[in-house]
């Protein structure tokens, strides 16, 4: 429909849709650990809502996209994207400017910047508070509490800060369904994640490998594997002879 000439509110229209529709089909591949798919899929997201002049949807894809970069090792890169959301979203308390601030705290998180990482967290809490009942709906392109928690759990677990770490995690759980079954998991993990903080690696490689057993095969690919080796790969080398750490790393290598 876009090949064809198209007055101008309806080209807007497609443009709109189109840049949802391919922003969600990214989402899927990243979750899949299908990153170079996601890739590709998030830039046309962005050239779609680009067009479409919708800039809250521009921002949405851009923060979704900062995510790829995030979980898959490269922090700065995510920050570099973060911001860029951010500057698009605005000031203004809406779900996209949300989103931006809590994956760049994430991704400051990651990139040894505690100082960022607090300032992040404490603009997407001040955001959250003044969001619109109408953005915080559970939907793809709203940004609600569940969503909200999952990122302040990944931002205070990667800086140490195992107190808020697991405040957020128990609400992140209360508000996720039963069946959300990689949310959960996450959560599982980053609480894993605070015991290797707190300095007990042993506890959190039992927890691990609880978890991931307790799934089956199709969920331990993708980002909850990447999650669980980040854990592992946390654990100082002199430890990897220890059991509980060795049967971490050979369930990840199912």
């Amino acid at each position: 429909m876009l090949a064809v000439p198209q007055p101008a509110p309806v080209r807007a229209r497609l443009c709109r849709t189109a840049g949802q529709m391919t922003g969600m089909t990214a989402i899927i591949l990243h979750d899949l650990g299908s990153r170079p798919e996601s890739r590709a899929w998030f830039a046309t997201a962005a050239r779609a809502a680009a067009e479409s002049g919708d800039g809250q949807l521009y921002a949405w894809v851009r923060g979704r996209e900062a995510m790829v970069p995030l979980n898959y090792g490269a922090p700065k890169a995510a920050v570099e994207i973060a911001e860029q959301a951010r500057r698009a979203a605005g000031a203004r308390p809406t779900a996209a400017a949300t989103l931006a601030a809590a994956v760049a705290a994430r991704a400051y998180a990651l990139n040894h910047q505690p100082e960022q990482t607090r300032a992040g967290l404490a603009a997407a809490d001040t955001l959250m508070n003044r969001l619109p009942e109408s953005e915080r709906s559970d939907t793809w392109l709203t940004y609600g509490k569940q969503k909200h928690y999952v990122h302040l759990s990944h931002a205070y677990t990667t800086l140490g800060d195992t107190r808020h770490a697991r405040e957020s995690q128990q609400r992140a759980l209360e508000l996720s369904a039963p069946t959300s079954a990689m949310t959960r998991t996450l959560l599982h993990i980053d609480s894993a994640t605070c015991s290797h903080h707190n300095g007990d690696s042993e506890e959190a490689c039992r927890r691990t490998i609880a978890t991931l057993t307790g799934l089956s095969g199709d969920y331990r690919t993708g980002l909850v594997h990447r999650r669980a080796l980040d854990l592992y790969e946390a654990i100082p080398t002199k430890h990897h002879h220890e059991r509980a750490v060795r049967e971490l790393r050979n369930v990840l290598a199912i």
